[in-house]
């Protein structure tokens, strides 16, 4: 136990800014847990006229058209707040100035609360959170191949995400674990992010029972009474409408739920361009936001002030086949118009790491390093599926996680501001060397050897014939090897001897008692 702690040390030491060329075979190099700042001005790529009518499109939308509330509760909560509904319908429809007055309720900063509070975020003012992948319904890895979701490998990205700094919570179960009972697999799920991780984690709106499982699973899990709870949010929950113009009654169930209790909805419309949506660009757009809006506006009905996030996922389809493409230049651009609506309205903003490729491969690579810059110059502060989304998000890779973090830690390292003083300009460095010298072995060098430059997970900076004479592994074998590496390392953090009893007495009970209802 000492040795393993021993070494998990020596490779974050060695790690955190070291600089070196690629992996030394024992040390896991990463970054420090930080926050992550995004220190830059966010790209505007529309005008101030044309966000406007993409938002005044947005509001004839809820005012014309509206949205099925398929909740009759749902309905009743909006009616009583002014909304339209009309007696035998579903649909709901909200004038533009009641949208405007209750999107003003939800507040532009909050903290999100997790277990051990070293790993507590901030959402808003330029925080930048990186979330692990989430809903897979398969798994894969080098050595195993493609398989079936089940809780081994689950449980398996749960520690590889409290291993990774650079990964901050988990957004929902990284693979679905099929092989447990669907009655109380959120049960076992929930209690085992609660365990295996100190980082805050997401419930599924999946019907009133599971959502409340989750929030009593959260309370337990930090200590806490309910009052607190109200207090500190400690659990999010991705509502997503069902495009076109759609409320289902889990979803709508989940947000009514987690705002009573003053928890995190992130509300994200399923916005395909000719699928889902219309065809263009524009048109999505609108459409997204008027989702968005009316979800949120619909929290802050629940519970005026209830922290929520505007989620983009807007993207375009394949029209030869129909299916999702991720990581495209539509994509890029709609999660930066996202990022312009939230800030419009003064909301958080969600976005993703997404790709369409089958295997952690170069196409996997690039896809993603446009939709991460593309969140990111859009003011991004949370990445939903940051670490291990491949396939359009039908498989998370263990591979693809450590791709995606070695992404996320460049980019993380770019946000970082940039010193410019005295020191740093090293103008000493400069006479001392004068014309034709070297820096190596300058005393300003020397003192920052150790932090000079990012040190990389996956890259490999040997020449050719060095590199084929230790084996010529390509970056995908090292992300397989490194993972593996990092689940040996793992040591479940730990809990309070009274606080896990509470929680696996509920549990228990809750597992006894059936679970959630059937669907």
């Amino acid at each position: 136990m000492r040795e393993r702690a021993r070494r998990r040390r020596r490779g974050q030491e060695a790690g955190a800014g070291a600089a070196g060329p690629g992996i030394v075979a024992d040390r896991l190099p990463q970054l420090d847990w930080r926050a992550v700042v995004n220190s830059y001005r966010p790209v505007d790529i529309l005008d101030e006229d044309a966000i406007e009518r993409i938002h005044d499109a947005s509001m004839t939308i809820l005012e014309e058209i509206g949205m099925d509330f398929l909740s009759e509760e749902a309905r009743e909560i909006a009616a009583k707040a002014g909304a339209d509904v009309r007696p035998g319908s579903e649909r709901v429809r909200f004038d533009r100035n009641l949208i405007a007055e209750l999107i003003a309720k939800a507040p532009s900063r909050f903290d999100f609360h997790a277990r051990n509070p070293a790993h507590d975020l901030a959402l808003g003012d330029g925080r930048l959170i990186f979330c692990m992948v989430a809903s897979a319904p398969n798994a894969s890895d080098l050595e195993g191949g493609r398989r079936r979701g089940n809780f081994a490998d689950y449980q398996d990205f749960l520690r590889l995400s409290q291993q990774l700094n650079i990964c901050h919570l988990n957004g929902g179960y990284p693979v679905e674990p099929i092989d447990l009972p669907h009655r109380t697999r959120h049960l076992d799920a929930l209690h085992a992010a609660a365990t295996l991780t100190d980082k805050p984690f997401h419930a599924y709106s999946l019907g009133r029972e599971r959502i409340r499982d989750g929030i009593e699973i959260a309370r337990l899990a930090r200590g806490i009474d309910a009052e607190q709870l109200k207090r500190e949010p400690s659990l999010f929950t991705i509502i997503n409408t069902n495009s076109p113009l759609k409320l289902d009654i889990p979803m709508a169930l989940g947000i009514i739920e987690m705002a009573r209790m003053n928890q995190i909805v992130v509300i994200t419309p399923f916005t395909l361009s000719g699928a889902m949506a219309p065809v263009t660009l524009a048109g999505a757009i609108a459409q997204q936001n008027a989702e968005a809006l009316a979800g949120i506006a619909f929290a802050q009905m629940v519970n005026p002030g209830a922290p929520c996030v505007y989620g983009g996922f807007t993207s375009n389809v394949d029209m030869k086949s129909g299916a999702p493409a991720f990581g495209t230049p539509e994509y890029a651009r709609a999660a930066q118009i996202g990022g312009q609506l939230a800030r419009r309205y003064g909301l958080p903003f969600r976005s993703s790491n997404v790709n369409a490729s089958n295997a952690p491969d170069v196409q996997s690579a690039y896809e993603s390093e446009m939709a991460v810059w593309g969140a990111v110059t859009g003011g991004c502060n949370m990445m939903m599926h940051a670490l291990g989304w491949l396939e359009g998000g039908l498989c998370a890779s263990f591979e693809k996680v450590m791709i995606d973090a070695e992404i996320l830690q460049m980019m993380a390292e770019y946000l970082r501001p940039i010193e410019v003083n005295d020191d740093t300009l090293g103008l000493e460095a400069i006479r001392d060397v004068g014309p034709g010298g070297h820096f190596f072995g300058t005393a300003h060098t020397l003192a920052r050897y150790d932090r000079a430059f990012y040190a990389p997970m996956l890259s490999d900076w040997r020449n050719f014939e060095t590199w084929q004479e230790a084996g010529a592994e390509d970056a995908t074998t090292r992300a397989h090897r490194l993972y593996k590496a990092h689940l040996a390392e793992y040591e479940a953090p730990p809990m309070d001897a009274a606080v896990r009893e509470s929680l696996d007495a509920f549990v228990a009970r809750r597992k006894e008692e059936g679970g959630a209802p059937a669907d």
